[in-house]
């Protein structure tokens, strides 16, 4: 495990957001909770790289480019020990009902984020 891991704890969240903007805003936010990040700009770069255990949280942009966001939830739900997710969207309402039509039980946050509405879905 890294030393970031153990100095933290458990729980990481992992963002996958390709807004850079939007990846440092959450990076920042969560940093003020005490949490420990890690960012990837692409579900590419998440699929090759993120090391998970089922006390991580993983914030997925729905809208992103290559392997989609709602193809990354799918993915982690088959798991055996999956992390939480969180979905996050910028997306229209009747878009966002299109892509989670399989998924109904899904936490959704849609753009612009708050930081009460992050702490309320990560509690």
């Amino acid at each position: 495990m890294p030393p970031e891991r153990e100095e933290f704890g458990p729980l990481v969240v992992h963002i996958i957001e390709d807004d850079d903007a939007v990846a440092d805003a959450l990076s920042l936010a969560l940093e003020a909770l005490d949490r420990l990040s890690r960012t990837y700009p692409d579900g590419e770069t998440f699929l090759a790289g993120a090391e998970l255990t089922s006390e991580d949280w993983v914030i997925v942009d729905l809208g992103l480019p290559g392997v989609s966001g709602t193809e990354i939830v799918r993915m982690l739900s088959l798991m055996p020990q999956p992390p939480r997710v969180l979905a996050i969207s910028g997306k229209t309402q009747a878009k966002l009902t299109q892509h989670l039509r399989d998924m109904p039980d899904m936490k959704v946050l849609r753009k612009p984020l708050s930081i009460e509405a992050i702490c309320a879905a990560l509690a």
